[in-house]
């Protein structure tokens, strides 16, 4: 038989267990944990989404992104319009039936067109990006993601790699780092990653 204490003590551990499990469980279901893909995993939906972004600040439209809309995260929400843009065509159709209006973006649809889809009147894309400024555009993209990762122009794809993997180390979100700084990262490292397999 058990000293009182001892037996005490695994009841009490036992209970404790118990209750930090459940939490666990509860908070889990609460508050689900979003899978990290990498960026090259996405079809492209990184390029998608900052080519939104621009195009949303261009015609000055307020946004949230992976924002909550009928059950489900959409990748853009414009709060002043009430609608919603996803990259998901499930989504799309769950959030077509409620009071939401709903836009799909696919991955492969250039940011600059999606005012053509919003159920509200926007300016002509060509009136807010010129060609030659787009160009410029990039070739900056281009040098801060070199910049952003810390190496030079002519790294070779195993230095970027490396340095990625640093830089990723230092900001992501399970070290304390935050979620936009991880994701500035990770488009930096695809663009760098693209820049020199392409040799501009």
């Amino acid at each position: 038989m058990l000293p009182a204490w001892l037996a005490w003590g695994l009841a009490i551990t036992g209970v404790v267990t118990v209750v930090v499990a459940a939490m666990f469980v509860l908070g889990e279901r609460l508050f689900p944990t979003e899978p990290v893909t990498p960026a090259e995993e996405r079809s492209g939906e990184w390029k998608r989404r900052r080519e939104i972004r621009a195009y949303l600040r261009a015609i000055e439209e307020p946004f949230a992104e992976d924002h909550f809309v009928a059950g489900t995260h959409v990748a853009f929400y414009l709060p002043r319009r009430d609608v919603a843009i996803t990259f998901d065509a499930p989504d799309y159709f769950r959030i077509r039936n409620a009071e939401t209006d709903a836009v799909l973006a696919e991955h492969e649809m250039p940011g600059a067109h999606l005012g053509g889809r919003l159920p509200f009147e926007t300016p002509d894309p060509a009136e807010l990006f010129d060609e030659p400024e787009a160009e410029r555009d990039e070739e900056e993209r281009v040098s801060d993601a070199f910049e952003t990762l810390g190496v030079s122009r002519s790294a070779s794809e195993s230095e970027l790699k490396a340095a990625y993997r640093e830089r990723v180390k230092e900001v992501h979100p399970d070290r304390g780092g935050d979620r936009e700084t991880f994701e500035r990262v990770r488009e930096a490292y695809a663009a760098a990653r693209q820049a020199a397999t392409s040799g501009r």
